[in-house]
């Protein structure tokens, strides 16, 4: 790329890299994408497993405080690349999108395959160079720009750019190339990155063997789930290792904070104590409180396994089934998680998502330091931030 006017080196082939490349090609800079992977997108692909899930259907000024960090950065990232542009954008490939019931937006036949096929088709007609097998080892200073050091299976060299794009990814799900190994060779640079932690992973609960053998793999439906002062509404799945779902995906950030990880689950919000009373005399001979109460089977069985003693008095059961406590263990290794936290600290970036120590160099996607729950959340962040690094990144050749 040596020579060019106008070059941008994109390293990292998942959505937030290929936003950046799209973008920074249609501003008319020479762009080539290099990935570790034999093939890019492979995150991408693993995302839509169970349908492709791009953005969330609910107001864009809703958004930000699904970051919880930085909301005034994120509402000017979302001004420039929002949910109702990514929907546009999908459109723009010949993919129609649907909101779905819970406000999720899917591709029309959720699949995520189709989708990246189209758009790396669109990308290399457009000139878009890709170099794949080729991982990052070590970013230089050039006179006009950045040298990035690359290792293949047998032989290694370099490339020159104008501006560089890193789109490396976080540390969850390791297999498609999202390993969290890069942080090493910004650290010698002077950037301060945050360690990795799993975001949107299931926690480790002692589970007793007998309630396994009669509830593993059973949900907890319609519950309100409770961790610290966080109070959210959602769906809870028994695991072998612990629970698994969505209620506990977004109490992550306030359980890790906690010296002694709890969760306080209500089984039946629905439901008041005093309805939950009046249910239970009626007929005044029944006791069987449980069938009254409408609870899931899973639901009874933790019930009848941790207060066992509770279950001949109305009262105290109807206090544990409002309250139910239970102690975790623990997260669960980031490598099973869904996304991880950690990264490059939103200060060590300009607004541009340029890197102050390395004027030049940019970060987009789950490189930078944020969280934010399933629900179409982390694909719209990565697109959001690959289009702002893309963007500017394009316009560092005309400044040199």
């Amino acid at each position: 790329m040596s020579g060019d006017a106008n070059s941008v080196l994109i390293i990292g082939g998942g959505p937030a890299g290929l936003r950046a490349a799209e973008v920074a090609n249609a501003a008319g800079a020479r762009v080539v994408v290099c990935d570790a992977q034999r093939s890019v997108g492979r995150k991408f692909l693993v995302a839509g497993r169970g349908g492709l899930n791009l953005t969330h259907g609910e107001p864009v000024e809703d958004f930000p405080h699904r970051y919880v960090d930085e909301p005034d950065r994120w509402r000017d990232l979302l001004r420039e690349f929002g949910p109702d542009d990514l929907r546009a954008w999908a459109a723009k490939l010949g993919v129609e999108t649907y909101v779905g019931t819970s406000k999720r937006v899917f591709p029309l036949g959720q699949k995520a395959a189709g989708l990246l096929r189209a758009w790396l088709r669109r990308l290399r007609a457009s000139g878009v160079e890709f170099r794949i097998g080729s991982r990052l080892v070590d970013l230089g200073r050039e006179r006009d720009g950045w040298r990035a050091e690359f290792q293949t299976v047998d032989r290694t060299f370099s490339l020159t750019a104008d501006a560089i794009v890193l789109a490396l990814g976080g540390a969850s799900w390791p297999e498609t190339g999202s390993d969290g190994i890069w942080p090493a060779i910004l650290a010698a640079h002077g950037v301060d990155v945050a360690p990795w932690v799993p975001a949107n992973c299931g926690w480790g609960v002692d589970w007793p063997s007998e309630l396994l053998a009669r509830v593993e793999g059973l949900p907890l439906k319609n519950l309100t789930v409770r961790a610290d002062q966080e109070s959210v509404s959602g769906e809870l799945l028994i695991t072998r290792h612990g629970l698994e779902g969505g209620a506990i995906y977004r109490l992550g950030r306030t359980l890790r904070s906690m010296k002694q990880p709890r969760l306080e689950i209500d089984l039946k919000p629905q439901l008041s104590v005093e309805t939950m009373r009046e249910r239970a005399i009626s007929p005044p001979e029944a006791r069987d409180w449980f069938h009254a109460w409408k609870l899931s089977p899973a639901a009874v069985v933790l019930l009848e396994t941790f207060y066992a003693e509770d279950c001949n008095d109305r009262e105290r059961l109807m206090a544990r089934a409002k309250n139910f406590t239970l102690p975790l263990r623990g997260p669960r290794p980031i490598a099973e998680a869904i996304s991880s936290a950690g990264g490059v600290r939103w200060c060590e970036l300009d607004q541009s998502l340029m890197l102050r120590k390395l004027p030049g160099v940019f970060v987009a996607g789950e490189m930078i330091d944020w969280e934010a729950p399933t629900g179409g959340y982390l694909l719209q962040g990565c697109f959001a931030t690959g289009t702002r690094a893309g963007r500017v990144a394009a316009g560092r050749g005309a400044e040199c």
